[in-house]
């Protein structure tokens, strides 16, 4: 069962919308830099993934957030989001929903523009914490695949390879 058939199945409806296209287009346009929360070191996390897309096809500064992590694709992994060297544009958090809300207080209290909660995670209180604040917010998406929607990358995941047919593929 997924989380929102989960949340409608125990009384819960989501009732917060977020940014629509255009919207969340320009803010990957006005960001120069990048937070990830609860960045991995395993290669098969989305975290990971994530941090190897943006580093390798954007131009935003790239930081690892995680206190277990020493480094993560070659770079240092900062404890808290208040030991980077910079306030970062975009929070982009990949943590259990029930932490959504302490991470979009941190978010907060560092001065980030906007939390980028990710694809499959969902916390309405942290969205309100945020935008509250004045930050923008986008959640339950992906920023990769955001980011290479609008940027013609989504052929980098397999995604658009150009072939269009409807011919049903032959097993071999």
């Amino acid at each position: 069962m997924t989380e929102q058939t989960e949340q409608q199945s125990a009384g819960t409806q989501r009732t917060w919308e977020g940014p629509s296209a255009t919207q969340r287009l320009q803010m990957l346009r006005e960001a120069k830099s990048v937070a990830i929360v609860g960045a991995s070191a395993k290669p098969a996390r989305a975290s990971n993934f994530v941090g190897t897309y943006l580093l390798s096809s954007s131009n935003y500064r790239v930081y690892f957030v995680n206190p277990r992590e020493k480094e993560i694709l070659g770079h240092p992994v900062y404890a808290s989001l208040e030991d980077l060297p910079e306030v970062p544009d975009v929070v982009d958090v990949f943590r259990r929903s029930e932490d959504l809300p302490d991470v979009a207080r941190e978010a907060v209290a560092i001065g980030a523009k906007t939390l980028w909660i990710q694809l499959g995670l969902w916390n309405e209180e942290a969205a309100r914490i945020a935008e509250d604040a004045g930050l923008t917010v986008a959640m339950d998406r992906c920023i990769k695949i955001e980011h290479a929607r609008f940027h013609g990358g989504l052929n980098l995941a397999g995604f658009n390879t150009g072939v269009i047919s409807s011919k049903r593929q032959t097993l071999a």
